[in-house]
């Protein structure tokens, strides 16, 4: 399997793609990061390739697997990330 490309192969492909520096390039995937984690909360999508989402996680009854002890788990607030149809279609193919 291959390894997952690091954030500077990322801002050399967009560099050589867009006609960018590599400098500008990894600007521009930082300003995208920052400004995915100030609006998360409002819902934020990466158009094509899906969005984040904030989801409030019901509290639940779990159970510790060494000792079948029944346990608590408290309710949170978790993000996920919801891929986009476009993007399951080609990554994966379209049926």
């Amino acid at each position: 399997m291959a390894k997952a490309m690091s954030k500077s192969q990322i801002a050399a492909a967009i560099a050589e793609k867009c006609g960018l520096t590599k400098k500008q390039a990894a600007e521009v995937l930082d300003t995208i990061a920052q400004l995915a984690y100030k609006q998360a909360k409002n819902t934020f999508t990466l158009p094509g390739l899906g969005k984040l989402v904030l989801v409030n996680r019901a509290a639940r009854v779990g159970r510790n697997p060494a000792t079948g002890e029944q346990i608590n788990i408290p309710a949170k607030r978790v993000v996920k990330f919801r891929v986009a149809k476009a993007a399951k279609d080609a990554i994966l193919g379209a049926k």
